[in-house]
């Protein structure tokens, strides 16, 4: 219940919020949740309503999802180097 109230908040930020409160609420999910594959739909979303091209990473217009996606793997990557995260 609590991931499904989580995804529907982090919808409403990226839709009507600022992108780094939508990023802060992404990572802190990514770090709660074992694994939540629904940010990176959420940010996909975001770049296709909202994303612009940008000329210093060659006319990409997909930035913020690829970035995303790079930094849940590695929060995934360093949850399982933590000792305190749990295991679950």
């Amino acid at each position: 219940m609590l991931r499904i109230i989580s995804v529907i908040v982090l919808l409403f930020s990226v839709l009507f919020l600022p992108f780094y409160i939508s990023a802060i609420l992404a990572v802190l999910c990514m770090f709660y949740f074992k694994i939540f594959w629904e940010v990176t739909f959420i940010f996909l979303l975001s770049d296709l309503l909202y994303g612009s091209k940008e000329v210093k990473f060659s006319n990409i217009v997909f930035i913020s999802f690829i970035a995303l996606i790079l930094i849940f793997f590695l929060i995934e990557l360093l949850k399982r180097k933590l000792k305190f995260y749990d295991k679950i």
